[in-house]
C-alpha cells in the first residue's frame, strides 16, 4: 500500500485551483463579451421582429381601412343609384311588370278605354245626369283600372315578402352544401314559388346576358321596389367587394326579414283598434245621410236641388278627404 502525503496532496489541490482560478480569471472578460454580444444580438433581433410585426399590423389596418374606405364608396353608390331610380316617375310598362301582367300599355290603354265607354253607355241609359254620363268615363277609365293595378302590385309584393325569406335559407343551404352563388339563384329560379321564381330568373337571365351577380341583384330592385329586395342586393354587393362568409351574411337577413315580418304582423295586430275606429269615423258621415234619406227624403233632397246644398256637399267632401287622410296616415305605420 502506498501512502501519501497529506502535505503533497494539499499542494496539488492548491495548485489546482489556483490553475483553474487563472483560466477563469483569463476567460471571463471574454465569456463577459460574448454574453453581452449574444444579449445585444438577442434584443437588436427581438426589435426587428417587433418592427416586423407593427408594419405587418399597421399594413394589415391599412388595407382593412382601404377595402372599407372601398366598401363605403360602392355602398354609397349603390344608395345614390337607388335613389335616383326611386326618383324617377314610374313608367306604365314598369308598374304593369311589377304587378306580373304581361299585357303591353297599349292594350291596358285599350281596355279601360273600352271599361269606360261601357259605364258611360250604362249611365246614359239608366238615365243619369250629363255631367255624370260625361264624367263616368274618365273616373272609371283612368282612375279605377289604375287603382286596381296599384291593387295587383301590392298583393305581389305581399306574395314576394311570404316567400322571399324561404327563398335565401334555400341559398345559404345549398353555399353550405358547397354550390356558387349563381347555382343557387339558378336553383331558386327553377325550383321557387311564384314570384320569387320570376324575380330570379330576371336575376339568371341577366347573367347570360353579361352582368355580374350584383348588378343582376340590383336590378332587381326596379321589378320589385321592396327594402328586403334592396337588403338582398347591399349584402351581394358587400360580399363581392369584401369577402366574408356569404351563407352567414344571407342566414342573417333571413332572421332579419322574418323578425320584420313578425314586427309588421305584431303593429298591424295593436292598430287594428285604431284602425277599427278610423272606419267607423269615417263612415258614420255617410251612414247617418243615408239613414236620414230613408227616414225623410224630402229632407235630404234639398242638398241635390239646391245650389246651395251642391257647395255645401262640396266643402264637406273637401273636409271628409282631408279627415280621412289625416286618419289614414295616423294608423298607418311604416317598418
Amino acid at each position: 500500500m502506498f501512502g501519501f502525503d497529506p502535505l503533497v496532496l494539499g499542494i496539488v489541490l492548491l495548485v489546482a485551483v489556483s490553475a483553474g482560478a487563472v483560466c477563469y480569471g483569463l476567460l471571463f472578460s471574454r465569456m463577459e463579451t460574448e454574453k453581452k454580444a449574444a444579449s445585444r444580438v438577442s434584443r437588436v433581433a427581438s426589435a426587428e421582429l417587433d418592427k416586423q410585426n407593427v408594419k405587418a399590423a399597421r399594413d394589415r389596418v391599412q388595407e382593412m381601412s382601404k377595402r372599407r374606405k372601398s366598401m363605403q364608396d360602392n355602398l354609397k353608390d349603390l344608395e345614390k343609384r337607388q335613389q335616383e331610380n326611386a326618383k324617377k316617375k314610374l313608367t306604365l310598362k314598369s308598374r304593369l311588370t311589377q304587378a306580373g301582367l304581361t299585357i303591353t300599355p297599349g292594350r291596358f290603354y285599350m281596355f279601360s278605354g273600352i271599361f269606360g265607354f261601357v259605364l258611360m253607355f250604362a249611365a246614359f241609359l239608366f238615365g243619369a245626369p250629363t255631367m255624370v254620363v260625361l264624367g263616368l268615363p274618365i273616373v272609371a277609365g283612368l282612375g279605377l283600372p289604375r287603382w286596381i293595378l296599384g291593387f295587383l302590385i301590392k298583393r305581389r309584393q305581399n306574395k314576394f315578402l311570404e316567400e322571399f325569406p324561404n327563398a335565401l335559407d334555400v341559398i345559404v343551404r345549398s353555399i353550405k352544401s358547397g354550390l356558387p352563388l349563381n347555382d343557387a339563384i339558378r336553383l331558386i329560379a327553377n325550383e321557387g314559388k311564384e314570384p320569387v321564381k320570376g324575380e330570379f330568373r330576371r336575376v339568371v337571365e341577366s347573367q347570360q346576358v353579361g352582368l355580374s351577380v350584383p348588378d343582376a341583384c340590383t336590378r332587381m330592385v326596379n321589378h320589385m321596389p321592396l327594402q328586403e329586395v334592396n337588403f338582398f342586393s347591399i349584402v351581394i354587393a358587400i360580399q363581392s367587394q369584401a369577402g366574408g362568409n356569404l351563407s352567414e351574411a344571407i342566414g342573417n337577413l333571413s332572421k332579419v326579414l322574418r323578425e320584420r315580418k313578425k314586427m309588421k304582423a305584431k303593429v298591424k295586430a295593436l292598430s287594428m283598434e285604431a284602425k277599427a275606429s278610423a272606419v267607423i269615423i269615417g263612415a258614420l258621415p255617410f251612414i247617418v245621410a243615408t239613414l236620414v234619406y230613408l227616414t225623410s227624403p224630402q229632407y235630404m233632397m234639398v242638398l241635390f236641388t239646391d245650389p246651395r246644398g251642391h257647395l255645401i256637399m262640396g266643402v264637406s267632401a273637401v273636409w271628409m278627404s282631408i279627415g280621412i287622410f289625416v286618419m289614414r296616415n295616423m294608423v298607418n305605420f311604416d317598418i
